[in-house]
């Protein structure tokens, strides 16, 4: 497998880009609303559960961009684009796709 490291490189900071904006989005969907704001009882609940579900993808999506900075790090390694479970090439369209893998296929079931 050849790895061509500046298209990866490319794809890394795109992505962290991308993660950074749904990072912000998810920060604003999950702010709590105060107690002053009149709305109803069940808009308030609908309102808390669509809360905690931006503040799950906000953790993930945290996490996301800590592992892409991660790998963006090891880029040019030698390294760089083999399993850090079994040692073997992650396929390079895994390494285009999910750019924060830093497992293959088979150690990241």
């Amino acid at each position: 497998m050849h790895l061509n490291h500046e298209e990866i490189r490319k794809n890394i900071e795109t992505e962290i880009e991308k993660t950074k904006v749904k990072i912000e989005g998810y920060r604003e969907m999950s702010q709590t609303l105060g107690p002053d704001n009149a709305i109803g009882r069940l808009s308030r609940m609908d309102a808390i559960v669509s809360g905690s579900v931006a503040a799950a993808a906000l953790r993930e999506a945290e996490q996301k961009l800590a592992n892409l900075e991660t790998m963006l790090g090891k880029v040019g390694y030698e390294d760089f684009g083999l399993c850090s479970q079994c040692n073997q090439p992650i396929q390079l369209r895994r390494l285009m796709l999910m750019p924060q893998s830093a497992k293959c296929v088979n150690c990241a079931r």
